[in-house]
């Protein structure tokens, strides 16, 4: 896997202060994309332990209320393998801090609860979606936009509390 930035003091992609990775390998292409260079999968820097390390590192401050991975697509399976592992270190490591990811895929296609694509379910799928605890879902539609949304481009995607959907059973929206 490769990644196209680490920012260790991010305020735009989840609430507080926030550790952020954008992963690289996107197969969506939304049109008005605002990184549209994280598609290749092999933009940036190769993934390694010492960027683990780094992240685990970096979340240590009580100041930095969670953890924020974007991409690029972090859902793509060629991403989940590699990712799992980073997302289970970090709620390891820091219990009470949020985990959010973002995701064109919609969660009920992830969850496989509606047959999409196909693509992006894999065998790390349940366990990622297990330890985030907010999931951004829904392709960006450019005809959608609207910069007055917190934490998200576009009207069509959602803001999705994982732990309270899971806990109820029925879809829990954040609301931000």
């Amino acid at each position: 896997m490769y990644y196209g930035a680490l920012k260790k003091n991010d305020i735009a992609d989840g609430p507080g202060v926030r550790v952020t990775l954008f992963v690289s390998g996107c197969t969506h292409h939304c049109e008005g994309c605002f990184q549209p260079e994280t598609w290749n999968f092999e933009y940036g820097e190769p993934y390694t332990d010492a960027v683990t390390e780094e992240i685990i590192e970096a979340m240590r401050p009580e100041h930095i209320a969670g953890f924020t991975l974007l991409g690029g697509e972090p859902f793509e399976p060629e991403n989940q393998r590699a990712l799992v592992n980073v997302l289970r270190k970090i709620k390891d490591a820091y219990p009470k801090k949020n985990i959010w990811c973002y995701s064109g895929y919609l969660y009920e296609e992830l969850s496989g609860q509606i047959k999409g694509t196909g693509r992006a379910r894999c065998e790390a799928t349940d366990e990622m979606l297990s330890v985030i605890d907010v999931l951004v879902d829904g392709e960006f539609e450019l005809a959608k936009r609207n910069l007055m949304l917190k934490f998200r481009g576009s009207e069509n995607q959602r803001l999705i509390n994982l732990k309270k959907t899971k806990e109820s059973g029925e879809m829990v929206l954040l609301d931000p």
